[in-house]
């Protein structure tokens, strides 16, 4: 595999918030994908689990299932027990040919309460990590065993949002763990995406790509707005449209010679930032980008 570009539905249709792109159908969302020269699609609260139901429509709309969100308890049960609860969502990746498995722990992760606040998140004590690190890298080992590339997924709202908190995720887990580096997520925690790519390209294992709107955020940090509410308020949007210059960060994907998928995301109000138009502007600003970088 080399580049191969996605997208997320979230822009379209939202997990976290139902109500926003609840009029948006499957064909609609997929029509729109495929339109706009994506490749593949994460899963999302519209897709069939049943891979005798999704392989059909996904290939009437020649599009590939790139991976999709699986929230984890490892902080609650032991690796053997979440090998067993993620059974039905590995096998529906593998049935649909996909090649990444994202990962992230929700156990006691608030960024889906619209009570949180931006400011607050769960923290893991230091004694805990390490039990943390091993139970990751046992379900890391049976996934790739399995033939999937492992990705573990930082968050605003969860255990692992900041700086420190990636490093101790690091030092716990073994090179097989790798990582979705997600630089709208990156950002607001406090983590320079390229730092990542040029001191841990061995983890790099799948990449997310939302821009910010720093402003936004900050306000919304500050009044004690919830993740959620900070989403509809705009403090995310796709690259060349916000903040951060993508630029160096696709030359140093090109300079560890990334292999495998870039996803565009951006989690805004559908009803207020048309998917189709954003997407598009997500996709070519990449691209365009990726081929000043030598990004094949």
């Amino acid at each position: 595999m080399t580049i191969r570009w996605g997208v997320s539905p979230i822009a379209w249709c939202n997990d976290d918030m139902p109500e926003l792109g609840a009029d948006t159908t499957l064909d609609m969302l997929l029509t729109d994908v495929k339109a706009i020269g994506f490749d593949g699609v994460e899963l999302g609260n519209k897709f069939p689990r049943d891979p005798a139901a999704l392989k059909p429509i996904m290939a009437r709309h020649g599009l590939a299932i790139v991976g999709g969100w699986y929230s984890s308890n490892l902080l609650v049960r032991d690796a053997e027990a979440e090998i067993e609860a993620l059974a039905s969502h590995l096998a529906l990746l593998e049935a649909m040919g996909s090649s990444v498995f994202i990962l992230a722990e929700t156990s006691n992760a608030v960024h889906g309460d619209r009570g949180s606040r931006l400011d607050k998140h769960p923290l893991l004590a230091p004694e805990d990590w390490q039990a943390f690190g091993e139970r990751l890298n046992a379900v890391a080992r049976y996934v790739g065993d399995r033939g999937l590339r492992f990705a573990y997924h930082h968050h605003l709202g969860t255990v692992v949002e900041t700086r420190d908190e990636l490093e101790r995720f690091f030092d716990a887990t073994g090179d097989h763990v790798g990582l979705v580096l997600d630089t709208g997520h990156a950002l607001y925690g406090g983590i320079e995406p390229l730092d990542i790519v040029r001191t841990r390209p061995e983890r790099v294992a799948h990449v997310h790509c939302k821009d910010v709107r720093a402003s936004r955020y900050q306000d919304f940090r500050a009044d004690g707005t919830s993740f959620l509410d900070g989403v509809v308020g705009g403090m995310f949007t796709v690259p060349g449209d916000g903040d951060y210059d993508y630029a160096p960060f696709l030359r140093a994907l090109a300079d560890i010679d990334y292999s495998g998928w870039i996803v565009v995301e951006a989690e805004q109000d559908p009803a207020v930032a048309d998917p189709r138009r954003y997407s598009q502007l997500g996709l070519d600003t990449l691209k365009a980008l990726a081929r000043q970088a030598e990004l094949a």
